[in-house]
């Protein structure tokens, strides 16, 4: 490594920025190494993706200065941080669905051009199989990116840096929707850009991903930074008292489970998906659903909640053969879904909290027929979001501007809405809850699922981390290549052994 670049790659000093009658970043100071990879942690709110929008142009800061190989620059636009050589990785991956893996590796850059000036794909093509190669990996180039995988996504956004040719990448939950191998492959590339003097801040709530890949963590708390420290210096348990101000670490309710009769029953259910499923579940009962992506865990909940037609078989509920024709069918029945992406499927970002969390049940706060009582929405809203703990400045906020934690309270909140009018909440249905919510949004978010259940709701609970499943659930259903393998008791389980069975390397 040459003496004569700056060991420090990105410096910045006493950032402030403010928002109405919040101070998002207070005298932020950050100071990122060459060649080093850097972990970023906080719960929602903790200032992280402000920071990360003033580095990317998209928001500007209102004091502070920031540095770049200690030369003092000003970045006021996406062109900007890219002319810095600063490129970014989103959670929500910013690329044109339509157009094609070469076609967005090298969106925002010159394609190359025959003579005439028409786009010239072969050679567009041959750049993107380059870098790809670079990466260790292949992707089919011609289809339309929508067509691909969340793991094939995010490579094409990482693609995307490498050939900006950039000199930092911010890489925000870049794991949220890769599998256990795409994580390790990602984990590989991340190797490879530290050795070759890139730097890379990694975000993320899965603070065992922070102790596997980085080297230094910055934790910040309400928009100040904490401390900076040697990840080797640091534990779990340490990082969340840090991450909350709270001696505490991530803890699961201690319940003891008291089951009731029979709620569902579901006998050889098959959809295109998935095959001959069985399994019952008990009023008071939280039932985890394990298995790797592509198990057919996600199938399964929209099979139950009529979202995927089913072949064949049986769903039981309260005694009763159940056909449910759509979601809407199944919430008259008590069902209720908490679907995997709060963000597409389950919020209307742009629209107030109040109308989220009133959207399924509009006929309960109909006045004279057809005319909505926002009296009515209002009052429901605010007595579920002092009964959830929800933070927000009121019912009338963008539910787009909430943190992830209060956005997946808004969702359960809907799904709780319709109890006033009678309408009983019976079954849950969880998909990945707790996907991109900090630690203390977390063991909230735990508490009131227990707490529902300790009220006789049946829940089944999706989730790929399995200190999860097994610190919430009371049995776990294994599913492998869309079929049932065992159910197990979670409590005598171990996280070796179901993964195990998750593989397909243990049978019944």
């Amino acid at each position: 490594m040459s003496t004569n670049i700056p060991t420090i790659a990105l410096a910045a000093h006493n950032i402030v920025k403010n928002y109405p009658g919040v101070r998002a970043l207070d005298n932020v100071t950050l100071k990122l190494q060459r060649g080093e990879v850097h972990g970023l942690v906080g719960e929602n709110g903790a200032g992280k993706s402000t920071l990360i929008k003033i580095l990317a142009g998209a928001v500007r800061m209102d004091g502070g200065e920031l540095s770049i190989q200690g030369q003092p620059v000003t970045i006021h636009s996406v062109h900007d941080a890219q002319r810095h050589g600063l490129a970014f990785i989103h959670q929500e991956l910013a690329l044109v669905p339509y157009f094609d893996a070469a076609e967005n590796i090298f969106l925002g850059h010159a394609y190359p051009r025959r003579p005439w000036g028409a786009i010239d794909r072969g050679a567009l093509r041959r750049r993107a199989a380059a870098i790809l190669a670079r990466l260790g990996t292949t992707l089919p180039l011609d289809l339309p990116v929508s067509r691909l995988s969340p793991g094939q996504q995010t490579m094409i956004s990482i693609a995307r840096a490498f050939a900006a040719d950039a000199a930092l990448v911010v890489m925000d939950e870049p794991t949220a929707a890769l599998t256990d191998q795409e994580i390790g492959h990602l984990y590989t590339v991340i190797k490879a850009l530290r050795a070759a003097g890139v730097t890379v801040v990694y975000v993320s709530h899965r603070l065992q991903e922070i102790f596997d890949i980085t080297d230094r963590i910055t934790v910040m708390r309400n928009g100040r930074v904490v401390t900076t420290a040697a990840t080797t210096d640091l534990d779990q348990t340490k990082l969340v008292a840090l991450m909350t101000g709270r001696d505490s670490q991530i803890a699961f309710p201690a319940t003891t489970a008291v089951l009731g009769a029979p709620l569902l029953t579901v006998e050889n259910l098959s959809t295109s998906f998935i095959q001959d499923v069985s399994f019952r579940l008990h009023r008071g009962e939280v039932l985890g659903v394990a298995g790797l992506v592509g198990a057919g865990r996600t199938e399964l909940l929209r099979a139950l909640i009529g979202a995927t037609p089913s072949r064949s078989g049986q769903i039981i509920l309260h005694g009763q053969t159940m056909h449910a024709h759509s979601p809407a069918d199944a919430l008259q029945r008590g069902m209720a879904l908490v679907p995997e992406e709060r963000r597409s499927q389950g919020l209307i970002l742009r629209r107030p909290i109040f109308e989220n969390i009133t959207l399924s049940h509009l006929r309960d706060f109909a006045r004279g027929g057809f005319l909505l009582s926002r009296r009515r929405e209002l009052a429901r809203a605010q007595e579920l979001r002092q009964a959830l703990s929800l933070k927000a400045a009121n019912l009338r906020q963008p539910v787009g501007q909430l943190s992830g934690g209060n956005q997946q309270k808004v969702v359960f909140a809907r799904c709780l809405a319709g109890e006033a009018a009678g309408a009983k909440l019976d079954l849950l249905l969880l998909d990945e809850p707790t996907r991109g919510v900090d630690v203390g949004a977390k063991m909230e978010l735990y508490q009131i699922i227990r707490d529902l259940a300790a009220r006789g709701v049946g829940i089944l609970l999706v989730s790929s981390e399995l200190p999860e499943l097994l610190g919430l659930a009371d049995r776990v259903l294994v599913l492998h290549e869309g079929r049932p393998v065992v159910t197990l008791d979670a409590k005598t389980v171990d996280q070796a052994t179901l993964l195990r069975y998750c593989y397909g390397l243990e049978t019944n």
